[in-house]
């Protein structure tokens, strides 16, 4: 629905000059998966499990990207993962790795 939405809005609004996107984190390192993994941000590196996990900072650095680029137009009614944007504009997340763009692993994808 919210990637819809996000097609839907960017029809209405590129006569203005306004772009709409749907932005998709990757595993989001949240307070909650924090709490369920019994860790914290200082020490979430010593949990194996949360290795591909990102910062809820690597989202919003992925936004200031997009304001900052001239050509966001160009992007406009797209679905983009904060991964793939990451390497596009050579942005990290806050402790300088670049976490890759979430994928739904193959066995999932099989009828």
């Amino acid at each position: 629905a919210v990637n819809r939405l996000a097609y839907v809005m960017a029809l209405e609004l590129r006569p203005h000059g306004v772009a709409a996107v749907a932005l998709s984190p990757g595993w989001m390192r949240t307070e909650a998966v924090l709490r369920a993994y019994e860790t914290d941000e200082e020490h979430w590196q010593q949990v194996p499990d949360l290795v591909r996990t990102e910062s809820t900072q690597y989202i919003g650095r992925a936004v200031a990207a997009l304001a900052a680029d001239p050509d966001v137009m160009e992007k406009t009614g797209r679905i983009l993962t904060v991964g793939d944007l990451a390497r596009e504009y050579g942005f990290t997340d806050h402790d300088g790795r670049q976490p890759p763009a979430y994928r739904m692993a193959e066995k999932y994808l099989k009828d």
